[in-house]
């Protein structure tokens, strides 16, 4: 990886931490994200951390998301084939509403697992492959998920 690309991450975590002090009593969300290129051009990896603040400061989450993983410890970042993608999870009367940003995939696409409260989405189309854990806040059933995919957005709607 080359000094201009760490330079750039640098910068967008710079400016991740000015947000934070921004939204901390709003009670939001902020997605920072980049791309990693070669030296063909041609974009290597995709980065990002989804940063969600509670009202009042309440509870705060970090969520990274893309295919680029930092090294630990000697380590170097690597850039891995599948993607992490941003989700949420939103508690209604019925069911659990999981939206996952996943362009370029269909329903067909996605296949989901359960084992106890952790689920896993996994969807392959092509050249693009995504993956994401999410440990469930009630337990749910899965056979009965209905999944749907519009414009790079995917639905599922897991019945309590």
């Amino acid at each position: 990886m080359g000094a201009a690309a760490i330079g750039d991450i640098l910068k967008g975590l710079g400016q991740l931490v000015e947000k934070l002090g921004e939204i901390d009593q709003a009670g939001e969300a902020l997605n920072q994200s980049g791309s990693l290129r070669g030296s063909d051009g041609k974009t290597r990896g995709i980065y990002g951390v989804q940063v969600k603040v509670g009202l009042g400061g309440q509870e705060i989450k970090l969520e990274p998301f893309g295919n680029f993983k930092p090294g630990t410890g000697d380590s170097e970042a690597t850039v891995h084939e599948t993607r992490e993608p941003v989700c949420d999870v939103f508690e209604e009367e019925t069911e659990l509403l999981i939206i996952a940003e996943m362009p370029g995939v269909a329903a067909e696409d996605v296949k989901l697992e359960l084992d106890g409260d952790l689920l896993s989405i996994r969807a392959e189309r092509r050249d693009r492959k995504y993956a994401k854990e999410l440990h469930l806040p009630q337990i749910v059933v899965i056979e009965n998920a209905k999944i749907s995919a519009n414009n790079g957005v995917v639905e599922i709607r897991c019945p309590l």
